[in-house]
Order: C-alpha cells, then structure tokens, then sequence
C-alpha cells in the first residue's frame, strides 16, 4: 500500500481500454479528475456513447486519500518555537554613563553579528539615567549558550565592573507568545518592559491572560511590537515587551478596556506589585 501510494497516477491516452470501456477523448473537467468519452465496448463493438468518468482516477482517488490527509495533518502542525531570549539589566554611576554606553553599544554591534542573533536591543529607562534594559532574541538555545562563551560577552561585564552599582542581572526566557514588528521605533517611541510574577497555579492561566492582553494590545493605534515572554525555568515568572509609537499611544494603551479588564483578572493572581518600567532606545 505504501508503495501504491507513493507512485503517480498513470496517463490517460486515447484508445487505451479500461476493462469494457475504451478512452477516446476529454470533455471537461469535474470535482475528482477529468472526465471523458468512454464508449462501452461488447465484443470488440462501440455500445453507447455516453461519457463517464475515468475509473482508474477514481480508485487512485481513495488509495491516495488517506496519505493526502496525513500530509495535510504534518503541514499543519506549527513548527517547535526554539527561540530562547535574555532580559537583563544593570545599573552604573551617574558619572560613568557614557563609559556604559561606550561599553554597551559595542557590545550590540558585536553581537548582532553573530549567525543565530534575531533581536538585540539596548534601553535606557525614562528620567534614570544610567538603568540599562538589554532584550536579546537568539534562533535557538545552542546559538543562546555560544553567544555566552564568546569574548565579547565577557569584556562587557569586564568594562562594567568597575563602574556598576547593581550587578549584570539576567534572566532568561522561552517565548509565550510574540509578533513581528509592524514598524520601525523613531525617536519618540516609548518602550516598556513590565516583569509580571504569579501564583495559583495552572488554573489561574496566567499564560491565557497574558495571551490575550497581547492579542488585543497589538490592535491598538501606535502599538509597533507587544510580546510575552515566559521564564525557562519559572513558569509563572514573565516579562513583557512593549514598544508605542509615541507616549501618547502608551497612554490611549492604559486606559483601554482590555487592558483594565486585564489588571483587574491579574490581581488576586499576582505574587508581587506590578513591575512596569518605561525606557528609550539608545541609538
């Protein structure tokens, strides 16, 4: 059966004989195959000329159906998301910003290189300066573990030690659920990465509610990137991602109804205060 399945149909030709029938011409197209003129044959003689559909399509038909369908079933299944994400963050002396960036920025360049880097960004939070928010998207967790044995990961946090208040803080993440982009941030896009912690378990859904924030989110007016990230080994840590085209739209976002409806619904469930931080891009 397999092998039947796997071999194509064989071609039709005029005056082939199909046991009593004999093929002489198409005539058009139906639902299952073409269908043609196939006179009856009886003892050599035409009988009738009625047309009838081509029976050996028909058989090819129902022995191709069931690997079709399987095949169908394969394409539709949607392919394993591998892609593993960093969030850090660090904090430096006032005096020493321009070294951190210096330090930062070199860092981004180097990294955004490598073969397996998607996505890496570097924030400054609104009216602190010197906190740093840095969002790395890698292809899968191998390119994830190679970028932290490369040396450029290792001279940043060099360059920093000196100057850094806080330490290199980073946690990693497996995607909850994301979208491309639908624009480019300009100079006053507003950033926002919210660290949301739950308890209660599986029946609270705190992966559905943050699911459904970001569907509604994305429909928004000025909403440019919205994605939710779950932590790798803490499955009710997440951090969430925004990005809005201007502070206007972070705040026409804050007081929809999707999105009271959703701290409402995360209230009982949360571990700790709502961690919301708002940052710029630095360029």
């Amino acid at each position: 059966m397999k092998q039947t399945m796997s071999q194509p149909p064989a071609p039709v030709l005029t005056g082939q004989r199909l046991g009593v029938y004999e093929v002489q011409a198409p005539i058009g197209a139906h639902s299952m195959g073409v269908v043609y003129s196939s006179p009856r044959l009886m003892a050599g003689r035409h009988t009738s000329a009625r047309p009838a559909t081509w029976c050996s399509f028909l058989v090819l038909t129902f022995v191709m159906l069931p690997s079709s369908l399987w095949l169908a079933g394969v394409h539709a299944q949607a392919p394993a998301d591998t892609a593993r994400y960093a969030v850090s963050y660090v904090e430096v002396m006032p005096s020493a910003r321009a070294a951190a960036v210096a330090a930062l920025e070199q860092y981004r360049s180097t990294s955004r290189r490598e073969d397996g880097c998607v996505r890496f960004e570097l924030l400054e939070q609104v009216d602190r300066p010197g906190h740093f928010a840095i969002i790395e998207m890698w292809k899968d967790q191998s390119a994830f573990d190679a970028h932290g044995m490369t040396a450029h990961a290792k001279q940043v946090r060099d360059a920093l030690q000196s100057i850094r208040l806080s330490d290199y803080d980073q946690r990693p993440y497996k995607t909850l659920t994301i979208a491309s982009a639908t624009a480019v941030g300009n100079g006053q896009a507003i950033h926002v990465v919210a660290h949301v912690d739950t308890v209660g378990g599986a029946q609270t859904d705190a992966p559905g509610l943050l699911t459904r924030l970001a569907e509604a989110s994305r429909k928004e007016q000025g909403c440019l990137q919205f994605d939710v990230l779950q932590h790798t080994t803490r499955a009710n840590h997440f951090t969430v991602t925004e990005t809005w085209e201007n502070r206007k739209a972070l705040d026409a976002h804050a007081a929809a109804q999707h999105t009271k409806l959703y701290r409402d619904r995360l209230q009982p469930m949360s571990g700790s205060p709502l961690d919301e931080r708002l940052y710029k891009a630095v360029e």
